[in-house]
């Protein structure tokens, strides 16, 4: 990863790494913040569209109650996983949502 400084004045590896720490919020902080940097910008959308969507799912009457301690360890676990391998500099694209944070990052 090219070292350099992000919109917050963070290091690049450091800003990736916190667009994931409050789930889809510091997601939608960065993307909004962030111009330049493509790949804070795909950190940013990744915790935005995964993050949004398993407090949507966890929020579904019933069936979501059901799954919600189920999709609140695998949430858990792929939030620490995500925010280690950005901190490293290591580009972790997910099943379908990392496509869609490719795209909307080039944006």
């Amino acid at each position: 990863m090219a070292e350099g400084k992000s919109t917050f004045g963070l290091d690049k590896n450091v800003a990736c790494a916190v667009t994931y720490v409050l789930g889809w919020v510091s997601g939608l902080i960065f993307f909004l913040a962030e111009k330049e940097d493509k790949e804070v910008r795909f950190h940013a959308v990744q915790a935005i569209i995964l993050f949004g969507a398993l407090t949507i799912l966890s929020m579904i009457p019933v069936i979501g109650w059901a799954l919600s301690p189920f999709l609140c360890l695998a949430g858990f676990v792929l939030w620490l996983v995500l925010i280690l391998k950005a901190y490293k500099g290591e580009k972790v694209k997910l099943p379908v949502i990392g496509d869609w944070a490719e795209k909307w990052a080039g944006k």
